[in-house]
């Protein structure tokens, strides 16, 4: 496989706005006969409600722990995040608040005379996203809240490349529409998902476009996208969540086993368009169901399999998803691990000493819904 490092593909890249893909580029295989297209099509509706509950036994801990779990923190017109609980063997738990974004977390502290063991059940309501592209419904953001939108981030700067690709992607466009859209088919075109990256990925946008390497997950393509879009002055947010339920289209990579939801965490993204608001964006699941939802890699997004993916999260997303919060560079109090660049999984630390949340054998927890 290539990695595209070279100096060449990396101007090749600088050229390919608008819609041009680096397909040539990208590792081929036979592919299987064409599949009849397949329905995905989310269309606001009734609100379905969720019971999600996260239970952490932490292993190999001695002395004092601490124990971070994010806690869904979002009221929108697709999300109603209603109530929190935990229980446990914790000395203290209380919530914290991000002072930046307002993400919310708990924070149970053990002193070490009992293993720690922690269970948080969140409940929310939830429900499908489409923008009405043939209505205007002007947003009602002010100009200063939506500033915090077009700020970089430690992991998404907007200058450099970050700023030459997106300004080279929207040359000659001439609404946030069209440039929305430019970015959202360049994604599609140029990136692609990668199985082996751990977790969700990191988000590291420079890295991703000065290598030319656009292998990753959604917080590495759909945090380029939001990088992209703000560099384009085009205001937009990543939204760090979890998949909480199946497909009701059927897709197997567009949905969560409710009695397993480990490693279903899924980072999504939202772009504000002064006539529409806030609208739901995903080329991230785009890509996974070209490397993933079928046993041969789809490299045409406009395969029957893929196409309606594709038409439906630009402007829409389905609501089997529970969003926590919208956080870059998360300081978590009493944490030795330093700022993270978002906050999606449950965090732990023994005596100091930082758990690897991605790594299931030294930090084990669990993750479960329920529809209500």
């Amino acid at each position: 496989m290539q990695d595209f490092k070279t100096s060449s593909s990396r101007r090749s890249l600088l050229k390919a706005a608008g819609g041009l893909a680096l397909a040539s580029a990208l590792p081929r295989t036979v592919l299987a006969a064409q599949e009849p297209e397949r329905h995905f099509d989310p269309r606001p509706g009734d609100w379905k409600g969720y019971e999600v509950t996260t239970k952490v036994a932490l292993q190999r801990a001695s002395g004092p722990s601490t124990v971070w779990v994010p806690l869904p923190s979002i009221d929108t017109e697709w999300q109603r995040s209603l109530s929190n609980n935990w229980s446990g063997n914790a000395t203290k738990a209380h919530v914290e608040t991000d002072p930046h974004y307002g993400a919310r977390f708990l924070v149970a502290e053990f002193d070490g005379s009992a293993p720690p063991l922690l269970e948080v059940v969140s409940r929310v309501q939830t429900r499908d996203r489409a923008a009405d592209w043939k209505t205007r419904t002007p947003g009602t953001e002010d100009a200063a809240d939506l500033r915090l939108w077009l700020q970089p981030t430690d992991l998404m700067p907007l200058n450099g490349i970050v700023k030459k690709t997106s300004l080279t992607i929207t040359k000659g466009a001439r609404t946030d529409e069209e440039k929305v859209q430019r970015i959202y088919d360049w994604i599609v075109l140029n990136t692609f998902r990668e199985p082996k990256v751990k977790g969700c990925g990191t988000g590291d946008i420079k890295t991703m476009l000065e290598t030319g390497n656009f292998g990753g997950k959604c917080a590495d393509l759909n945090g380029l996208f939001v990088g992209l879009c703000r560099a384009s002055g085009v205001p937009a947010r990543d939204v760090y969540g979890i998949r909480i339920a199946p497909s009701a289209f059927g897709y197997r990579e567009l949905g969560g086993k409710p009695a397993a939801l480990q490693g279903a965490q899924h980072c999504r993204a939202e772009v504000y368009l002064k006539q529409h608001g806030w609208v739901a964006m995903d080329p991230a699941d785009v890509a996974k169901v070209m490397r993933m939802e079928t046993p041969h890699w789809i490299k045409d997004p406009d395969d029957p399999v893929v196409a309606p993916v594709k038409r439906a999260l630009f402007g829409g997303w389905e609501g089997n998803w529970m969003g926590y919060n919208f956080a870059h560079d998360v300081r978590l109090p009493g944490s030795a691990a330093g700022k993270l660049g978002f906050l999606m999984y449950p965090q732990a630390q023994s005596r100091g000493e930082a758990y690897d949340s991605l790594d299931p054998n030294a930090f084990k927890y669990t993750i479960t819904s329920r529809a209500l």
